[in-house]
């Protein structure tokens, strides 16, 4: 294992009781309207109603209002005011470019995470790794989306980089439903755990050379997944008949 240096940082005390406060309700919020988006039970092109995602929800309607908001910074939904709140379209081209923006902030969180994880923070990259292997095995792709979620989170927590932290908060969203859309068709749930497994691993080692060639092994994998699916759907437009 690498020695690596360990900066002092102030871990959030976990043992506290968490106040029900509206930021809290707001996160409830865009979790539960993130997933839903993700693994399109809310559809691309989906109109959607702040009323009726609060009732739906049980939570009231001014967090889900800022979630939707902080979902719309993201580009998982479109505002259009005073019009609608639609759900946006996944461009496979267009999310080429988001990876080349990802390779380079997700391994930067790698490498910073590697070095600055608490000690608690390492434990749960630890377990996180744990069920991602289990995922693996059972082709859990609910479960994977999970972990996926908190291993994404985790990573943004453990780096103490708030600035990269706010670049790929913009990503992480874009980057889950695009897998989760195409994955059947494209790519391997079992690998893409795996793959994830090995670099939740090497930041709970303390690793920064292997969590630095795991990112990008990872990264290397969803990019080829992207271009299979960007080739398709040229395929697919080529051989429509035209009217």
């Amino acid at each position: 294992m690498e020695a690596a240096p360990r900066p002092h940082y102030d871990a959030q005390d976990m043992s506290r009781p968490r106040k029900i406060e509206k930021n809290s309700l707001t996160e409830q919020a865009y979790t539960r309207l993130e997933e839903m988006i993700v693994t399109l039970v809310l559809e691309p092109g989906t109109a959607l109603s702040e009323s009726a995602l609060s009732a739906d929800l049980g939570i009231g309607r001014t967090p889900v209002r800022e979630a939707l908001q902080r979902l719309a910074r993201e580009g998982l939904v479109l505002v259009l005011p005073r019009k609608a709140i639609l759900v946006t379209e996944s461009d496979p081209r267009r999310q080429l470019l988001v990876l080349e923006v990802r390779r380079e902030i997700e391994r930067l969180l790698a490498r910073t995470s590697a070095e600055r994880a608490t000690a608690a923070e390492r434990e749960r990259f630890s377990e996180i790794a744990r069920g991602m292997e289990v995922a693996s095995q059972k082709k859990d792709d609910r479960a994977f989306m999970r972990l996926d979620r908190e291993f994404n989170s985790l990573l943004a927590q453990a780096s103490h980089n708030e600035y990269a932290v706010r670049v790929m908060r913009s990503l992480n969203g874009l980057s889950r439903r695009f897998w989760y859309q195409h994955y059947k068709q494209a790519a391997d749930l079992p690998k893409m755990a795996k793959l994830h497994a090995d670099e939740a691993s090497a930041i709970a080692a303390g690793s920064v050379a292997r969590a630095k060639a795991a990112s990008d092994k990872l990264i290397d994998y969803v990019e080829e997944f992207t271009r299979a699916t960007v080739q398709g759907h040229s395929r697919a437009r080529s051989s429509t008949p035209r009217p």
